[in-house]
């Protein structure tokens, strides 16, 4: 009992400071954001948005989802974080030398724009500062002790996002995204090695790396391709249509993200290194799963619906007219990652689980669904219909991973519905009177602050009328730990 007791105030402490994390990072960033947003140019973040197509590869070939397999296994030892963290190390020291020698392959791609040569060669500088710091941060989330990956991206967005602002103002152009980029790499792996109280020793065991092999490729080929079909839309908005458009689709697809990834982030850091403690009790198991399902729609229906409503008057408050072009955009895919973290979750089941096939598997569905949305709005040269087809591939993805994890776990459709259903109800109720503000004559930052407090307190009050556990549950979290 004092054992469940133990884990049970761990987990509220690292759902705590994992919040806490998101929430800080997500505004130091918002705030950088917005004033590069509204200094530098769409075709800067182009430029920038090409090279994260490449970067995104070479990070995951960094970290070749061995992190993923120490969160997965029960009692990790100190060779198997030396031994993951050299094997990272040689890794993107030698990536780094193939893309340095590609830029000029790379600029060909991208309409031979040859501001891309030096650009990506100091750019791809980053993965190489993030994987010095991967080991740290997986050896602080197995331990359920993730304050100082707090501090550490904290220290990192403040340091990073002043350089990059100055540099913006200075006239440097996409030179302040990327020396943004990677500043914020540096520091923050920087920070957790000096906090962080462990170094590695030296030596590589192949022991262990055959030990998480197994696990370690199928996440890696699960998110090969979910990094290839993610990353897709940019690569074909860039090379087919023009940079100016890829900037517009960035900022779209950005600004979503931080809301869902966010979220994402959260209940991964949060709950998979509990998972992975019940996943020899299915029993335990799935009473975990209940309460994270429940938890998980408590807080993305309401934050991500409301996000997708307010996307006009909140891109006119930050920006004034300069992205009016990303507004239905970001409205479609803020929408869209109620999907995308739904789905996140279905497939930290499967992992805690250990099934890395069937994590495959349920790729590879995503995938063909996702070229099959492709192929068929490509055509209509249409921005916005190229992410409504994300939505619809999206949401036939969802379906498929719910029947495969209930397949897995034997936790019924109709019990997942249920949790979800819930939340989904009162949100949308709020949401509807949301909307109601946003009809009023009233200028941009008063129809958004209005908007989000009428949602707030029709949805608070809602889950209070219903007796939702979750909101006096999240209340003590809050005030505890």
């Amino acid at each position: 009992m004092a054992m469940a007791d133990d884990l049970k105030s761990k987990t509220a402490r690292t759902l705590k400071w994992n919040t806490l994390d998101r929430v800080s990072s997500q505004v130091l960033y918002a705030v950088t954001g917005i004033v590069l947003a509204n200094i530098l140019s769409q075709e800067d973040f182009g430029l920038v948005g090409a090279l994260l197509v490449f970067q995104a590869f070479a990070t995951l070939f960094v970290d070749s989802g061995f992190g993923s397999a120490i969160l997965q296994k029960k009692d990790p030892t100190e060779r198997d974080y030396c031994t993951i963290f050299w094997f990272n190390l040689a890794v993107s020291v030698g990536i780094y030398w193939i893309l340095f020698f590609c830029a000029p392959l790379i600029a060909d791609i991208f309409q031979g724009d040859r501001r891309l040569i030096p650009l990506s060669k100091v750019m791809f500088l980053t993965f190489i500062f993030n994987g010095l710091g991967m080991v740290q941060t997986v050896k602080l989330m197995k331990e359920m002790n993730v304050r100082m990956i707090a501090v550490a991206n904290m220290v990192g967005l403040t340091v990073s996002g002043a350089l990059g602002i100055g540099l913006a103002l200075g006239g440097f152009g996409a030179w302040a995204l990327v020396w943004q980029s990677v500043t914020l790499g540096a520091v923050k792996s920087g920070w957790l090695w000096i906090t962080g109280h462990w170094w590695p020793r030296l030596g590589l065991s192949l022991a262990s790396l055959r030990g998480m092999w197994r696990l370690a490729m199928s996440v890696f080929s699960s998110s090969a391709l979910n990094t290839f079909f993610l990353y897709i839309y940019s690569f074909v908005i860039g090379a087919f249509y023009n940079l100016t458009s890829l900037g517009v689709y960035t900022q779209a697809d950005k600004w979503s993200k931080m809301g869902s990834a966010s979220i994402s982030q959260v209940l991964t850091s949060s709950f998979v290194p509990v998972l992975s403690k019940y996943q020899d009790n299915p029993d335990h198991f799935r009473q975990c799963m209940r309460r994270i399902n429940r938890f998980a729609a408590f807080v993305v229906f309401p934050a991500l619906g409301g996000l997708a409503l307010i996307g006009s008057p909140l891109f006119h408050t930050l920006f004034g007219n300069k992205w009016d072009a990303a507004i239905v955009l970001f409205q479609i895919l803020a929408a869209r990652g109620i999907l995308v973290v739904q789905i996140s979750l279905l497939n930290n089941y499967l992992l805690a689980l250990g099934y890395g096939r069937r994590l495959f598997s349920v790729e590879i569905i995503k995938d063909v669904l996702t070229i099959g949305a492709l192929l068929a709005t490509v055509w209509f040269d249409s921005l916005m219909w190229l992410v409504i087809g994300q939505l619809c591939a999206s949401a036939a993805t969802w379906l498929v991973t719910l029947v495969i994890v209930n397949r897995c776990t034997g936790y019924g459709i109709g019990r997942f519905l249920r949790d979800n259903g819930a939340f989904a109800l009162p949100a949308a109720v709020a949401v509807a009177v949301a909307g109601l503000v946003l009809l009023t004559p009233w200028a941009a930052p008063l129809q958004l602050i209005a908007a989000i407090i009428a949602g707030i307190g029709v949805y608070l009050g809602l889950l209070a009328a219903l007796r939702a556990p979750e909101l006096p549950e999240a209340l003590a979290m809050l005030r505890k730990h």
